[in-house]
């Protein structure tokens, strides 16, 4: 049995539950890639319950019965002194053959079994990952079943579903553990599925757009320091960046339109000093956080 869980917390309480039901289980939460795709690969085998966070360890065949080449991995010792190789050979050959055969007897009671049962724990906000998941059962013409489970509590139906469903369910009066099978619920999960794609689809395309803005800015500044390094003399440059500094300067200590006795003249003195030499142009060239002065209007 493989069972589907959307967020890693949640895999964690249905952990909790089955230990203290004293059922056998591997829980999944794509943080060890390599050893989850060993464990993915054996949960096909007969009584093995895997529980999979976003189908973590994806990527790896889930085979009925379980995956004989990895259990040949995991069994393989390590390279043994040259005297003892060809005892060591026939021994691992004696292993894999022993491997195969459990393999193919495991496979055999998992047929009539009915196959891998995959079971979701709730939907998911894509629908992709649904059918990843549920495509995991019925692999290559092999038995399965898959079933998901859905509460109109969930976040997904709470956030982005119907009102309409809800004033339903809430009319006929069913029980809290009384099964929904309607066609508005399909409907409605369809349409709620829709709108977090959508939302996910904006969010992805406004971080383009940042990511193009912050892009063309790092373009002019590598612009900028290039013709740096290539120019020998720097002067013009510093003294157009001198000039901007005092002019910035001059616009927020001493702006127009107000009384001479509301200009800031010992901040625009002590920032001067501090601005007349090239090697701090740059550093003062920032954008203060200070507001600039109310201006007054003359009234005559």
């Amino acid at each position: 049995m493989l069972v589907g869980t959307v967020s890693i917390e949640k895999s964690e309480a249905l952990s909790e539950v089955l230990k203290k039901r004293k059922i056998p289980h591997s829980v999944l939460n794509a943080r060890y890639h390599e050893q989850e795709a060993e464990i993915v690969a054996q949960a096909g085998r007969p009584g093995t319950v895997t529980i999979a966070t976003n189908m973590a360890g994806r990527g790896t065949d889930i085979q009925l019965g379980g995956n004989a080449d990895m259990l040949l991995r995991q069994a393989e010792p390590r390279s043994p002194p040259s005297s003892r190789r060809d005892r060591a050979q026939a021994e691992l050959e004696r292993v894999a053959a022993e491997i195969r055969a459990e393999v193919e007897r495991d496979r055999e009671i998992v047929l009539k079994a009915g196959g891998l049962y995959v079971v979701g724990t709730e939907r998911h906000e894509s629908r992709r990952i649904d059918n990843q998941l549920r495509g995991r059962s019925g692999r290559q013409g092999d038995p399965g079943a898959s079933k998901f489970f859905l509460s109109l509590e969930d976040d997904l139906m709470r956030i982005f579903g119907n009102n309409k469903v809800l004033d339903w369910v809430q009319k006929k009066g069913m029980a809290d553990d009384e099964a929904l099978t309607h066609r508005w619920l399909n409907k409605a999960l369809e349409t709620a599925q829709g709108k977090v794609e959508a939302r996910n689809f904006e969010i992805r395309k406004n971080l383009l757009r940042f990511d193009d803005v912050m892009n063309s800015q790092r373009k002019e500044i590598y612009k900028e320091r290039i013709e740096l390094m290539a120019t020998e003399d720097v002067s013009d440059t510093v003294a157009g960046m001198r000039r901007d500094v005092v002019d910035a300067l001059v616009t927020r200590t001493i702006p127009e339109d107000v009384y001479a006795e509301q200009w800031k003249v010992a901040r625009a003195q002590g920032r001067g000093d501090s601005a007349c030499s090239a090697s701090t142009c740059r550093s003062t060239a920032g954008p203060r956080k200070r507001a600039s002065p109310t201006r007054r209007s003359r009234r005559g």
